[in-house]
């Protein structure tokens, strides 16, 4: 049985914590896609973590992690996190299982992004420079290599043949950067990985569960950023939706229980693209300032705007999603009018749906108004009532849906979630 938790708007939702809040609850957490171009911020015993490939359930000891074949792994990023995590007492040896189908982000991706990104100039999508991109290019030009092959004797000739391609690409942009010290690090950091838990990934983890164990799957970046039914070309370059589970991990649909989206209770976005809903205004300074609104991976502004019910409604459709987490709801605590997008205005008609290629529109948000609570939310406790506006808010989000918000995370503490 797999349940799944994943992000509906653009990431950046608050999915770690989440993930971190239901992970008792299961035998396994389970990373299905993306690379470390996503940070998930956790706060552990005060102190603040923020996870780019380790999966959100490692803090919780005796669970067992799996990054899947659907990832794409830095290795001197994982080194790195395994340091930190290691630092804070959790055994990582112990714990922490890789697929031997897990892509590997070598240095080379991470210079061809760069230079891919400079040399679109105005017309950049946004990209983390993680190397993200050109990893998954080679996955789908089957010229990647997996985590499984650094056990290879031959793995050296097959890295230096990769490089050689990436070469002509790079001069091709005429990148003249000297990355020799990225190498150095990569394998240093290989070395590092050979001493973890390399498996049979999809064995694994079908083996885990014919024995009755419960498996928590964990998304990175957010549905409107899949590379298939996002905002295409602004998106990142994995699945990001609930289907992704099953060709990340190797399992099958039938398999599949519940899928959680974890929605904020307003949007904001990193990057580049399409955004109906955002303020460029002081009330969306105001949102980016309360909601401390930066980038867990590159501490990048975020663009910030009403909700866009819109969208959300569409990732409730692709995903399947069952249930659904509002977090930040206590950002909006000191509001006296909150909006949400109802419909969107192009070139005169209103539509309700999200547009084939919404990045070449002009989309105005058709919005509906709602008084805000004034109640400091973060000192709500469990089982008591949500003030009277909060509830309406959320009552009108789950009927334009068509799927009910379960939970609200009313601060950035672990324990900060009222079940409804």
């Amino acid at each position: 049985m797999v349940d799944v938790i994943l992000g509906m708007q653009w990431g950046d939702e608050g999915k770690g914590k989440i993930v971190d809040y239901f992970a008792p609850g299961y035998d396994i957490v389970a990373r299905f896609q993306g690379g470390p171009n996503a940070g998930h911020t956790l706060y552990v015993e005060g102190k603040k973590m923020v996870l780019h490939q380790i999966p959100s359930g490692i803090f919780h000891q005796n669970k067992i992690n799996i990054i899947g074949g659907g990832v794409v792994l830095d290795p001197v990023t994982l080194k790195r996190e395994c340091d930190a995590v290691a630092a804070m007492g959790i055994d990582v040896r112990k714990n922490l299982f890789i697929a031997e189908r897990t892509n590997i982000i070598v240095p080379t991706h991470r210079a061809l992004d760069k230079a891919s990104e400079l040399a679109k100039g105005e017309s950049k999508i946004g990209s983390t420079l993680k190397g993200i991109g050109p990893a998954y290019m080679d996955k789908t030009g089957r010229n990647a290599l997996r985590v499984g092959d650094i056990l290879d004797k031959n793995f050296t000739s097959q890295y230096i043949k990769l490089r050689l391609k990436h070469q002509k690409l790079l001069d091709n942009f005429h990148f003249i950067e000297d990355i020799s010290a990225w190498e150095e690090e990569f394998f240093e950091a290989l070395e590092f990985l050979k001493t973890l838990n390399v498996v049979n990934g999809e064995y694994f983890i079908n083996n885990q569960m014919s024995q009755g164990k419960k498996v928590l799957a964990e998304g990175a970046q957010g549905s409107m950023l899949d590379i298939d039914f996002g905002t295409f070309p602004f998106v990142t370059s994995s699945n990001t939706i609930s289907a992704g589970v099953c060709t990340g991990l190797g399992i099958s649909p039938k398999q599949i229980r519940e899928v959680m989206g974890v929605t904020k209770a307003y949007c904001t976005r990193v990057g580049s693209g399409p955004f109906p809903t955002e303020l460029e205004d002081a009330t969306g300074e105001e949102l980016r300032k309360i909601g401390n609104e930066f980038g867990a991976t590159t501490g990048r502004p975020r663009r910030c705007g009403w909700m866009d019910l819109v969208a959300l409604k569409y990732s409730a459709m692709i995903n399947g999603v069952t249930q659904m987490i509002m977090t930040k709801a206590d950002v909006l605590d000191a509001f006296e009018q909150l909006e949400m997008c109802t419909a969107y205005n192009i070139n005169g008609k209103e539509t309700k749906e999200v547009p084939y290629q919404l990045s070449r529109m002009k989309a105005t948000p058709v919005l509906a108004r709602f008084p805000g609570w004034h109640t400091d939310s973060t000192q709500l406790a469990k089982g008591a009532p949500l003030p009277q506006n909060m509830q309406a808010y959320i009552q009108f989000i789950n009927e334009y849906v068509g799927v009910p918000v379960k939970y609200v995370s009313n601060g950035p503490g672990r324990d900060q979630i009222l079940p409804l």
